[in-house]
């Protein structure tokens, strides 16, 4: 398991791989993904880089169709299925305590 700024270097070293194997300068990939060559700079030093910009760079280098496995799209889990109703769920929510206290509930004007 890496750490985040492990996993930044680890992207701006791959981009870095990419543009030189697409024959490549920074300043060309700039122009084409419409951001500053100090983006590219930036993203291949491995530092923190916006991600509009970086969706931005990788449709440039034509990595944009590896989008789709960085957040996967979420599927009906098998227990979903057994159930009566199938439903896709909009939220998540904790489940409340019966009690909220362990004294119970009491009028205000009886504390």
């Amino acid at each position: 398991m890496m750490s985040e700024t492990g996993v930044i270097a680890e992207l701006g070293g791959r981009a870095r791989q990419y543009r030189v194997g697409m024959n490549l300068t920074q300043a060309e990939l700039a122009q084409t993904a419409g951001v500053s060559r100090r983006t590219i700079e930036r993203l291949e030093a491995g530092s923190s880089v916006q991600l509009d910009k970086i969706v931005r760079i990788l449709r440039a280098l034509q990595l944009s169709a590896n989008l789709d496995q960085l957040i996967p799209e979420a599927s009906i889990r098998p227990i979903q299925l057994a159930g009566s109703k199938v439903e896709i769920r909009h939220r998540s929510y904790k489940r409340r305590n019966a009690v909220p206290n362990a004294q119970g509930w009491v009028w205000g004007d009886k504390r």
